[in-house]
């Protein structure tokens, strides 16, 4: 993992001061909530991967901060706006920006994010950028949708969860990645390559993530064990669980999430047994497939340190363990 982590320990200085200056321009009333979540220490993968997929394929100019920070802002808009769906009261181990600064302002700063990354992108004069970023929002909204929906009127269905999953995160970090095939060249089968690669990547982080909800602290996490969990989100170590329980007893349960009258202490329980039984380390088993998926994609990538860096990128997500 040498590579990977001199690549981001190189990289990460120039995005985090892009992305300081550019919320420094915002108006005063989100300029703080824009600062409080996009520099609170994301791991910061989606510009990461726009830039290794630039260099990868040949660019070598040095204007690839903006469209890679775009991908960042993206994903920082979602949270702003996940957070305040869910009443989350803590993200990334801090207070979250609408119980900081107020619901209105949050939402506010969501939306900024979101013009702003679309300027970053169009500001490049390259029209397939600008697809790509539409594409990316749409998709992302539409996964977010769909698992509110699911969540209301939570159903043991492994494809809802996939396709969740795929829009929710997925799609993002293959946004990401395409828009970087897409800055350094114009041919679509190679941009193609980099998005299979960062579908297969995106579904397996959102795997162990949904794994590691269950397994790790939340002094670890950031946020509280089982949080999915008590907020009603069907994922799939709770599928698993569900589906390992004798058929009364699980639609006992599904009744229970469907009402919202799950108890502290019955989640409590249900986060033990996931543990007791193995079913994160399942979840994670289930990342693997798909992350030997992206490992296949770059074998028609050109032999430069970023496949190597590529490679080692989908190495770290599904080891991950925070």
């Amino acid at each position: 993992m040498n590579e990977l982590h001199a690549y981001f320990a190189r990289e990460i200085p120039g995005i985090n001061a892009f992305l300081a200056a550019e919320a420094d321009k915002l108006d005063g009333l989100v300029r703080e909530v824009a600062r409080h979540v996009l520099l609170s220490g994301g791991k910061r993968i989606r510009p990461i991967l726009t830039i290794l997929f630039a260099r990868g394929y040949g660019h070598a100019a040095g204007d690839h901060l903006p469209i890679a920070c775009a991908l960042e802002m993206l994903h920082t808009a979602t949270l702003l706006h996940d957070d305040v769906l869910d009443q989350a009261q803590t993200r990334r181990g801090k207070t979250s920006a609408h119980m900081a600064f107020g619901v209105t302002e949050t939402i506010l700063a969501g939306d900024v994010l979101l013009a702003l990354a679309n300027k970053l992108g169009a500001d490049y004069d390259i029209p397939r950028l600008n697809a790509l970023l539409a594409r990316g929002i749409m998709a992302t909204a539409e996964g977010e949708i769909l698992e509110l929906a699911h969540t209301a009127r939570p159903t043991v269905d492994r494809q809802t969860y996939l396709d969740i999953i795929i829009g929710k995160t997925a799609r993002l970090i293959e946004t990401a990645c395409r828009c970087g095939a897409a800055l350094a060249s114009r041919d679509r089968a190679l941009e193609d390559v980099a998005g299979a690669y960062g579908l297969n990547l995106g579904i397996a982080f959102q795997l162990v993530d949904d794994a590691l909800d269950y397994a790790v602290s939340e002094s670890e996490m950031g946020k509280p064990a089982g949080g999915d969990l008590r907020e009603g989100k069907m994922t799939l170590p709770l599928i698993l669980h569900l589906e390992s329980l004798p058929e009364q007893e699980a639609r006992e349960l599904l009744a229970a999430l469907r009402e919202k009258r799950l108890t502290e202490a019955q989640a409590a329980r249900i986060v033990m047994e996931v543990r007791e039984k193995g079913l994160a380390e399942k979840t994670r088993e289930a990342a693997g497939d798909y992350i030997k998926a992206a490992l296949r994609e770059l074998e028609a990538l050109p032999d430069t340190p970023e496949r190597v860096v590529l490679a080692q990128a989908a190495e770290y997500v599904l080891t991950r363990r925070k």
